[in-house]
């Protein structure tokens, strides 16, 4: 009878707390961004959490696989789960975080020129076996036979396709030159031990862009330009990086740069000279080499992870497909070539490996999923009063505001107390999370705003907040 008692008591208090929350919450909720009159809550949001240590071994194996930060942490909060051995499943967090990094890369490579393309991911064995990396790749590369015998992979990369697809337009004119081709698509790499979650997968998202330019002083200048936006791209996101002069690899070509993340977990061994502006990929370097061959001062070592990558490839792939452009004379010439890759899920991981604390993620401010986290007070509790003051604040922020529309995310677990609401939202990292505490009884009403990223705290008016959230940038 107890027990039973126990029961009615919970309905009772849930039966008052929902129709506390249906004056302030929609009963319609979207996972896009919502239109006028919706509103987008955490509740119906698809996040599996493992905030417990054993759980997040428990569903990645074994626990000495987890060794790096971001990739604990991504599992815990329900940022990625894994498929299989190196794949993983991106979650709604995730992919919303993702988008924002390409609408960013689309700005930077357009605005140096670059069109959008999507080539396939399967690329037939011919076009492979035609430069000899059918070969050369190895085990790297994921093979398969369609149901004809016809062998192909799954491109990790996509120098071949894009040359026979330029060496197949047969009239082109110096004059339509330089090209600057890109995608942003799934590639595929069959890595012999996969790890550190996202930073070193089977299947990841590349930025990779092809240029195709009509001499070697042109094709120089295209990769300064590009090599110029890569470092506007990761100074927009907030992220320090080096970068380094780097071996060529089995791509190809006479000129090559990493753009490399400082941090203790990279694969990567780099030589940096602090009195000038060299630095190397430690493999470009002799084993004997201790000064810099720029200004004979010492190196010191860092290790550091790759998120960029540029080659000036020259005619190596043109020349094999004949990939040509009619020049100023009239006359035939080979197009002068250069790739340049970024890691766009690599980008995402290295960012929170190199900006979250060990328990709580830190985002590039442009990237954060969600900027702001409304939590209205628990249900029940004395500040209950000002759940719908926090209402009207979210309504607010989305019209008056239309950069942050879709942006805004109110936590609607008024069952849960505002102090471990408050530690979820810290977990996750969004740059700016708005209470209504036991100052927004006050009159006027003071909303408690905690800025994630600099740990400062601030009171303010409703008027205050609008005017603070004005300065928040988004993509």
């Amino acid at each position: 009878m107890e027990g039973l008692l126990t029961r009615c008591r919970a309905l009772s208090t849930w039966a008052t707390c929902s129709h506390q929350l249906s004056r302030y919450i929609s009963h319609r909720c979207h996972h896009s961004a919502p239109g006028r009159g919706q509103r987008l809550i955490l509740s119906r949001m698809f996040q599996p959490q493992n905030l417990r240590e054993d759980q997040v071994l428990s569903v990645e194996g074994k626990s000495n696989d987890l060794t790096c930060k971001s990739q604990r942490l991504m599992l815990q909060v329900g940022l990625i789960l894994p498929a299989s051995p190196g794949c993983y499943h991106l979650l709604p967090y995730t992919v919303r975080a993702m988008e924002k990094l390409v609408r960013v890369i689309d700005q930077e490579m357009q605005g140096i020129g670059g069109q959008k393309i999507s080539m396939p991911s399967l690329s037939p064995a011919e076009l492979w076996q035609a430069t000899n990396r059918w070969d050369l790749m190895g085990k790297e590369l994921l093979r398969l036979r369609d149901r004809h015998g016809k062998e192909y992979c799954l491109g990790p990369t996509h120098e071949e396709a894009i040359t026979a697809l330029i060496a197949s337009q047969k009239k082109l004119s110096y004059k339509q030159l330089p090209f600057l081709l890109y995608q942003v698509t799934r590639k595929f790499r069959d890595e012999p031990r996969p790890r550190f979650g996202l930073l070193r997968s089977r299947e990841f998202y590349m930025k990779d862009m092809y240029t195709f330019d009509s001499s070697p002083e042109a094709a120089q200048q295209t990769y300064g330009l590009v090599c110029e936006a890569y470092c506007s791209l990761f100074d927009r996101l907030g992220l320090r990086f080096i970068k380094a002069q780097a071996d060529v690899g089995s791509i190809g070509g006479t000129m090559s740069h990493e753009f490399q993340l400082p941090v203790d977990i990279g694969e990567d061994r780099l030589a940096v000279c602090p009195s000038c502006s060299f630095s190397a990929n430690v493999e470009t370097l002799g084993l004997s080499q201790m000064n810099c061959p720029a200004c004979q001062g010492p190196l010191t070592e860092t290790k550091g992870i790759e998120v960029g990558h540029t080659f000036y490839l020259g005619t190596k792939y043109s020349s094999i497909f004949n990939a040509q452009f009619t020049n100023a004379h009239g006359k035939p010439s080979l197009a002068e070539m250069g790739c340049y890759g970024l890691g766009v899920t690599r980008i995402l991981a290295a960012a929170i490996e190199v900006l979250s604390t060990e328990d709580c993620i830190r985002w590039p401010h442009l990237l954060a999923p969600y900027q702001v986290c409304l939590i209205p007070p628990k249900a029940a509790s004395k500040e209950e009063a000002a759940a719908e003051l926090m209402g009207h604040l979210y309504d607010h922020i989305t019209e008056a505001l239309p950069q942050l529309h879709g942006e805004v995310l109110l936590d609607d677990r008024t069952h849960l107390t505002i102090g471990n609401r408050l530690k979820d939202a810290n977990k996750l990292g969004y740059p700016f999370v708005i209470i209504a505490g036991k100052r927004a009884l006050e009159d006027p009403a003071h909303f408690e705003v905690w800025c994630q990223n600099t740990g400062e705290v601030l009171f303010l008016t409703k008027e205050g907040v609008m005017e603070f959230l004005t300065q928040v940038q988004v993509v």
